[in-house]
């Protein structure tokens, strides 16, 4: 392994998490059996969506294109994370660093965005089945993913912009295993108060607004599948919307818990525990939580599995 004086002068030096563990070898190689396992399930998601007509509506389109953000932000994170652990390099360059920074924002708050508009097409499909293909048209589900992304992104840029613009105390060493706002803030040699002010409000527009109106327009869609005359139309809506729930569930509470808890710049070992369920667990449980309980996934699941062994 290099020594830190042989890396250039720009590098940040990640220390990993919980150092002091004693078993942190298994815990790792934990963790990448599950990020193999979520890479899998999310790319077969994404493969039956792609290939079973059946499943060319806007809600699967729409769980297609979160399936494509998880992937991005586990494979943004957990790889490097490994590799450094395994190989005792625990160097990342400044571009590197910025990238990082700027790919796991960006997906991040795209989820956010799309997860909440996910919730709208739930919401028209309940309460308005009527107009739903008319609303939730190719062309509304393009601009769904559009804003998604751009809003990530333009969003993304500015806090990686700004948060690489100040001084970085030396030695440069975060105290996390990938590059992540809170944590290069903490190696500031500059009054940053002022900007962590504005991650609270960009948390706030990000998280407890769509949050907000998730729930609000969940309580419409309660009270419309009460109304429902159909028993099977009822369960298979409360199936569908239940899984919607569970994960918007898995987004937004270690997200909440992070960058709006009161004093959560000083609890490192926690943020990192939230960091690795937000970007571990549940890219691998959000596969799960829209095929299990998910009658047309399976089916999907079951004929291609049918052609696969047919084929042999």
């Amino acid at each position: 392994m290099r020594s830190r004086n042989e890396t250039e002068s720009s590098d940040f030096i990640l220390l990993g998490f919980f150092p002091e563990f004693k078993h942190i070898t298994a815990v790792v190689s934990i963790i990448l059996l599950i990020y193999m396992a979520a890479f899998t399930g999310n790319t077969l998601l994404i493969l039956l969506i792609w290939l079973y007509s059946h499943l060319h509506t806007p809600m699967y389109f729409l769980l297609s294109q979160l399936s494509l953000m998880d992937l991005t932000l586990t494979s943004s994170i957990v790889p490097k994370m490994v590799a450094n652990f395994f190989s005792g390099w625990r160097n990342i360059s400044f571009l590197a660093c910025g990238t990082q920074i700027f790919f796991s924002l960006t997906v991040a708050i795209a989820e956010c965005i799309l997860i909440t508009l996910m919730c709208f097409d739930r919401y028209v499909a309940i309460c308005d089945p009527l107009r739903y293909p008319v609303i939730i048209n190719p062309r509304v589900c393009l601009r769904m993913i559009a804003m998604s992304w751009a809003g990530g992104a333009l969003t993304s840029l500015g806090h990686t912009v700004f948060t690489l613009h100040f001084n970085i105390c030396n030695p440069r060493e975060i105290p996390h295993f990938f590059c992540e706002v809170m944590a290069v803030l903490r190696i500031v040699c500059e009054d940053i108060s002022a900007y962590e002010k504005a991650v609270v409000i960009t948390s706030i527009l990000v998280l407890l607004l769509p949050l907000s109106l998730i729930l609000s327009s969940y309580v419409l869609i309660l009270l419309a599948v009460l109304r429902m005359n159909s028993p099977e139309g009822r369960n298979k809506a409360l199936a569908t919307c239940s899984s919607h729930l569970c994960v918007v569930g898995l987004y937004f509470g270690p997200g909440m818990c992070i960058y709006m808890r009161p004093g959560s710049a000083k609890t490192p070992k926690l943020n990192q525990g939230l960091f690795l369920f937000g970007t571990v667990l549940t890219p691998l449980l959000n596969p799960l939580a829209y095929s299990l309980r998910n009658k047309d996934v399976l089916s999907a699941l079951k004929k291609l599995m049918g052609r696969y062994q047919s084929s042999k």
